[in-house]
């Protein structure tokens, strides 16, 4: 099939990977001339896809990016894989929007169109096909195919990958679903069709809702345990032999990527705006995890205080800038809030992280050495990357207040 997949982020060039692998012809539409031109040559800005792999699909002629719409014509399936970012506290599909008015003139009789990005329920029957069927002219479900089917991407994991990953497949209608199914049975090992577009909408955000409020719940819990003087860690260790009913979740810095900040409170905004009724659970997440960056600085600040330090002046050795270990995936994450705040309070920050080349906000980024460690008046760690030695954190820091638990305890650590 003539495949075109519209946004080559993290979710549209594994997807362009696996479906030029599965014998496809694939378009990867990139408006962004810069990115695109990193394709051409075949350099990988996504960490999951390495150079080899994308220059092995250019080479094999089954892949070739574009940022021309017009090259968009000509395709049997087109998949939607764009952001869907928050402005001003609400949800903009503005992304999705251009993306459906772009491929909404090269639409063709028996073409099918799939909508990947997290949305809120209702985006792919209210927004998306109202502008690809006023620009083409066809009637959805009659003329042309249209579903949705929830991305699933977890940056940088080894073990649950886009194939082996079961993928949500929906339709507009039964043979919508048939043509959507059929497609990724070519590109993943299940897939699980869904009753409806909503429903699938609806289980992709329930899915990091369900991991926005237990985050929210343990984080909560990590505090209370604090001010109790109950180790906390001890507890979730011993609640996590029970093998039924119980799921493990860890308290963190605050919760970062694409999903865990956003999708939920597309959920909550829609609930509100559709219903007027408010998703407590989701808003008192999103009040909780929010304050999560605030809490660690509070803890460091009263934590030098007890040392005979005051936090204005302070050298601080900010371990981890990315929102969870083993990536370079940067977004939304709570480790550069915190940063920025000790930095607005006077700290001096100077922050490690091996998966990034530079340092965004203003954080300063450096090789970490043992002397570097001996030299600050408290090392943080913000995302326990395995690349640092926490030993040698362990032996050469003066205090250390630890938000992932990755260092092991002593007199001078603190966990949150």
């Amino acid at each position: 099939m003539n495949v075109t997949v519209l946004g080559q982020g993290y979710v549209g060039l594994p997807l362009a990977m696996r479906a030029a692998e599965a014998g496809h012809q694939v378009i990867g539409y990139e408006p962004n001339p810069a990115r695109c031109s990193r394709l051409l040559s075949g350099e990988s800005y996504v960490e999951d896809i390495s150079s080899a792999r994308l220059r092995q699909a250019i080479d094999s002629q089954g892949y070739r990016a574009t940022s021309d719409p017009r090259e968009l014509k000509g395709f049997d399936i087109a998949v939607i894989t764009v952001p869907t970012p928050l402005t001003n506290r609400a949800p903009d599909l503005t992304c999705i929007r251009d993306a459906a008015r772009a491929l909404a003139g090269y639409i063709e009789p028996g073409s099918t169109v799939v909508l990947e990005s997290t949305t809120y329920p209702g985006t792919t029957r209210d927004v998306l096909i109202p502008l690809l069927e006023e620009g083409s002219g066809l009637v959805a479900g009659r003329e042309f195919s249209v579903g949705f089917s929830p991305e699933r991407i977890d940056p940088g994991n080894a073990v649950w990958q886009f194939e082996n990953t079961p993928k949500v497949v929906s339709g507009l209608t039964a043979d919508c679903l048939t043509q959507v199914q059929a497609f990724y049975d070519t590109l993943v090992e299940v897939t699980v069709p869904a009753r409806g577009l909503e429903e699938a909408e609806l289980a992709k955000v329930f899915e990091n809702t369900f991991r926005h409020v237990n985050i929210a719940l343990v984080n909560e819990l990590a505090k209370l345990g604090h001010l109790l003087g109950i180790d906390v860690g001890d507890a979730l260790d011993c609640a996590a032999t029970k093998p039924f009913g119980f799921m493990r979740f860890t308290p963190g810095p605050g919760v970062g990527g694409h999903c865990l900040p956003i999708d939920p409170v597309y959920l909550s905004h829609h609930v509100r705006q559709q219903l007027g009724e408010t998703f407590r659970f989701v808003e008192l997440a999103q009040e909780v995890n929010e304050r999560q960056p605030a809490y660690v600085v509070e803890r460091l600040q009263n934590a030098l205080n007890r040392y005979g330090k005051c936090l204005k002046g302070a050298r601080i050795l900010a371990l981890g800038l990315t929102y969870k270990a083993g990536t370079a995936d940067a977004r939304e994450s709570p480790a550069r809030s915190v940063v920025d705040l000790l930095t607005a309070k006077g700290a001096h920050c100077t922050t490690a992280d091996p998966h990034l080349a530079s340092a965004p906000g203003s954080a300063h980024l450096t090789a970490v050495t043992p002397q570097d460690i001996a030299a600050a008046d408290a090392v943080v760690v913000l995302t326990d990357h395995p690349e640092f030695d926490f030993h040698s954190v362990r032996q050469n820091a003066s205090y250390v207040l630890d938000t992932r638990r990755a260092v092991p305890a002593g007199d001078h650590i603190e966990h949150l």
